[in-house]
Parts: structure tokens; C-alpha cells; sequence
């Protein structure tokens, strides 16, 4: 049986508690034994013998970090073949923390239209024959449209285009909502929807998660 480490907790206006009732769903699902953690220093220890480790932390300010233990220890879980998930907050976490934002592949550094505005944008697949991606369908979200900085190394599943509203300049230009990536023998995976449980109710985002969680399981 898959054995899973699923950290969540931190700022609440990304109802980290309401989102962990949602994931619980896809985990009884997959059949996982998952432990549940709300404190961070569940990070400092031996994370090595984990499946997968999910990240639904959320930070309220940017100067939040993981210390150097927790970073080494996460870092060297994944390394050794631990799956790493994140979704939406988990790209705002730990914002100090450069090791974890390099691991992940990427950083949220904005939300033009404003934080928690429903601003409706559009999710589109751009490698439709991914593990990950199969039989998903693009779709509309009405929430946060998050502006990422990601490694150019990332393998990009999905994206969104801005429609300039209310930065002109942005018109047009695009920003990964979904990726994957390695590190050292483990896979990572990450999209960027998720502020609260209405923008996961699509039946579509939903079959997204539940596949990048079995992809990046521990092979």
C-alpha cells in the first residue's frame, strides 16, 4: 500500500482544512495509507520512507522559510525516490526557502486581477498523452489566475493565457498551470488551481490531481 505524508495547515484564507476534506476523498480513492500532519516540523526527520509527500501548506507572508533541516530532509526524500505534490499554495510556500522553490520548479509572483477575485480564465493542455493529463479536457476556472516563475526545465501539462484585465500589458501572454518534473529518482508534480473547494469541484481538475498523485508515487 502506498504510504503518503500530507502536510497541510498555515494561512487560512486558502481553507487548507476544507481542501484537506476534499483530497481525503481521492486518497480513500487510491486506496493510500496517508498521514495527516498540520505542524511543520514534521519536516525534520528521515522522510525516506514515504511513498509520496503532499504539500497543502499555505504562507502568509513572503519572508516564511523552511529551515536548512527541513530542507535537507525533503530534499533528500525526493532525491531518493519519494514523490513530491503540490497544489495551488504549495507554489507560494516557504517563500524564503530557494531549495524548495527549485525542487518544485517553480514560484507563484502574482495574481493580476487580484487575490481571491473570481477572475475566469481558461486551463489548456498542452501534452494531452501524459499520464497525468489523459482523458482530462480544458477547462474554465473562476478564481486566482496565478502568474508563475518556473524553471525552463519543467515539463509544462497545462497553461493559461492572461486577457490583460487589468494589466494591458499582460494580454496575451502565458503561464504553466500544470507540470512535472524529477528530481534526482523522485517526480514531482504540481498545478497551480486550488484557492478554495469550489475550483475543484470540476470533474476535470479533479482527474488531474488523482493522476499527478499516482504518477508521483515511488517507483
Amino acid at each position: 500500500m502506498t504510504r503518503a505524508l500530507y502536510l497541510y495547515g498555515g494561512w487560512p484564507g486558502h481553507y487548507p482544512y476544507e481542501i484537506a476534506a476534499w483530497a481525503r476523498e481521492l486518497y480513500k480513492e487510491l486506496n493510500w495509507d496517508v498521514e495527516e500532519s498540520t505542524d511543520i516540523f514534521t519536516l525534520d526527520r528521515d522522510l525516506k520512507g514515504y511513498d509520496v509527500i503532499i504539500i497543502g501548506w499555505n504562507n502568509a507572508v513572503t519572508t516564511e522559510t523552511l529551515t536548512a533541516s527541513q530542507e535537507r530532509h525533503l530534499s533528500e526524500a525526493v532525491e531518493s525516490g519519494v514523490g513530491l505534490v503540490g497544489w495551488h499554495g504549495a507554489g507560494a510556500a516557504f517563500r524564503g526557502s530557494l531549495k524548495y522553490h527549485f525542487m518544485l520548479g517553480g514560484s507563484f509572483l502574482e495574481h493580476p486581477a487580484g487575490e481571491g477575485y473570481p477572475h475566469p480564465y481558461m486551463v489548456n493542455f498542452v501534452d494531452k498523452n501524459h499520464e497525468v493529463t489523459r482523458g482530462v479536457e480544458d477547462f474554465e476556472v473562476r478564481s486566482e489566475q496565478y502568474y508563475m516563475q518556473v524553471d525552463p526545465n519543467i515539463h509544462v501539462l497545462a497553461e493559461t493565457t492572461f486577457d490583460g484585465n487589468p494589466m494591458p500589458w499582460l494580454k496575451g501572454h502565458r503561464s504553466p498551470v500544470a507540470w512535472v518534473r524529477n528530481w534526482g529518482e523522485g517526480r514531482v508534480f504540481y498545478h497551480s488551481v486550488g484557492h478554495d473547494t469550489s475550483n475543484l469541484a470540476d470533474p476535470n481538475i479533479r482527474r488531474l490531481t488523482k493522476q499527478g498523485l499516482e504518477w508521483a508515487v515511488r517507483k
